[in-house]
Order: C-alpha cells, then sequence, then structure tokens
C-alpha cells in the first residue's frame, strides 16, 4: 500500500526541483513513486496542476504494443497498432490512477499565493535518505495518510539541522 505525503514550498521553483529530485532518487532506487504531480497558485490567484503520470500516453504506448501483437496473429499488424493506440488512447483518459485530481486541487485551493506543493504517492522508499535529500528546499508538511506518529516524525526530521 502507497503512502500519500503532500509538501509545501514556498514557490513553484522549488517545487518543481523537488519533483525532479524525486526522479533522481527513484533512478538510485531510494524513492519508488505510484504517482506525483506539482500544483501552485500564481499571484493572481489561479490554480495550476502538472501530473507527472500520463495515462492517456501509457494508455497509447500498450495498446499499440498489444495491437500490433494481435495484428501480427491477422497478418494486419499496422492496422493492429492503430486500433490498439486508438483504443488505449481512450482507455488512458477515462482512467483516473494514482492521485485523485479532485483531491489535488482541493489543496491546492488552500495554498497562498506564488506557494506550490509536491503530492508524491510513494510505494516504498529509504526515509533517512530521501528526508536528508528533502531537507535543503525547506518543505512543510501539509497532508500525508501517515500514522500520527510516523508523520510527527517526518516532520521533524525535515526541520531538524
Amino acid at each position: 500500500m502507497a503512502d500519500l505525503v503532500v509538501l509545501g514550498f514556498s514557490d513553484k521553483e522549488k517545487a518543481e526541483a523537488v519533483l525532479r529530485l524525486a526522479k533522481d532518487l527513484s533512478r538510485q532506487e531510494l524513492l519508488d513513486l505510484d504517482d506525483a504531480a506539482v500544483a501552485w497558485r500564481t499571484m493572481d490567484g489561479k490554480i495550476h496542476v502538472r501530473q507527472s503520470y500520463n495515462p492517456t500516453a501509457t494508455g497509447v504506448a500498450s495498446g499499440a504494443l498489444w495491437g500490433t501483437l494481435f495484428g501480427m496473429l491477422f497478418l494486419m499488424p499496422v492496422f493492429g497498432a492503430a486500433m490498439g493506440a486508438a483504443t488505449g488512447a481512450i482507455s488512458g483518459k477515462l482512467t483516473d490512477v494514482g492521485i485523485n485530481d479532485a483531491f489535488v486541487k482541493e489543496i491546492a485551493g488552500t495554498l497562498e499565493p506564488g506557494m506550490a506543493a509536491v503530492f508524491a504517492l510513494v510505494r516504498r522508499s529509504t526515509p533517512d535518505r530521501v528526508r536528508e535529500a528533502l531537507r535543503p528546499f525547506d518543505p512543510r508538511v501539509i497532508r500525508t495518510s501517515l500514522t500520527k506518529d510516523r508523520e510527527d516524525e517526518l516532520v521533524a526530521a525535515l526541520h531538524s539541522v
């Protein structure tokens, strides 16, 4: 089961840097994310959200692969790939996996203008290494699905010197 962690930052640039850091930590196998998103509020109050997982693109890719394989069975691989990609795109567009979009917008609506948040659905991690990497960005814990004790431990670890 994955844990949801929402961290607040003083600006969009810090939040985007943390998302890049998460990808780097993932390559080092220190962090395994199901999904991640960045949300920020501009100075005029508008809310923007950027998801890191695109179900439509994933659906197109997997649909094209399966369509090609089935098309080869019937000696029509190009037609199969096209049909598979179209079907995959439609199913990907209709699928909402990972972090709930309404939840992201709800939390983003509580941000002060100019502030940003990173939403991470964490499957597994190496907590001490991840916390150490996050500390320079001075994150504020907005919400988690962790137990109260684990959340308090996270807050303390992110703010210790």
